[in-house]
């Protein structure tokens, strides 16, 4: 296999300002760009743009009813692209955010449907990792972060094994070295009255409770 990623080191605290614009002109021009998050790597495409969604769900060969979750650079962002939060969701997102919580929300109509597995919902977080914020705030949008690995193969938090098995799908590796890997988010479902936990990852739902007063 011939290996064409472009591997470009950054530091996980202060990212280099150059290297994330490299970063994110490669995100603008529809490729997709491995990044560290504060658990494991992921792959970050522009999540309006359906031709590199469509590289990732090639990419991973995962079926289109599973959605992508989206990152952000903070809550603003959240609320400037894909529309505001309900009062339970500022809540944990004041309480839990930068962190692993996922929460599950409307998708705005311009959206593709393919991002949301067809659910007409998104997930998406705030990570607790520079790199991956810097990188949201300088494409000036979400983006996804659906982890760096073929579907049904472990997930990872190295960056050698991203290029050993993605090397021939993916464009460029932002390496800030081995992320703290650990479980992944707790995704919550908060379009209804009634927030629902999906997945109990790394926040648990008890405390989801007791921030919600549940």
């Amino acid at each position: 296999m011939v290996n064409n990623v472009i591997r470009l080191p950054i530091n996980p605290v202060t990212p280099e300002s150059a290297v994330i614009a490299v970063a994110a002109d490669a995100v603008r021009a529809g490729r997709i760009v491995a990044i560290p998050t504060d658990t494991l790597y992921g792959l970050a495409v522009d999540p309006f743009n359906i031709d590199a969604v469509a590289r990732v769900y090639q990419l991973k060969g995962r079926g289109s009813d599973r959605a992508l979750p989206l990152i952000a650079a903070d809550v603003d962002q959240i609320v400037a692209t894909l529309g505001v939060l309900p009062m339970r969701a500022r809540l944990l997102a004041a309480r839990f955010w930068p962190g692993p919580l996922t929460m599950l929300m409307p998708a705005p109509e311009r959206l593709p449907a393919e991002v949301t597995g067809g659910t007409g919902r998104v997930g998406v977080r705030v990570p607790a990792h520079a790199v991956a914020r810097a990188l949201c705030a300088a494409c000036g949008m979400p983006l996804t972060a659906t982890s760096a690995n073929r579907s049904g193969w472990p997930a990872t938090n190295e960056p050698d094994a991203i290029v050993e098995t993605l090397a021939d799908g993916i464009d460029t590796l932002l390496d800030a070295g081995i992320t703290p890997g650990g479980p992944p988010s707790t995704i919550v479902d908060v379009t209804d009255a009634t927030p629902r936990v999906i997945r109990e990852g790394a926040i648990s739902w008890e405390s989801i409770q007791a921030c919600l007063g549940l």
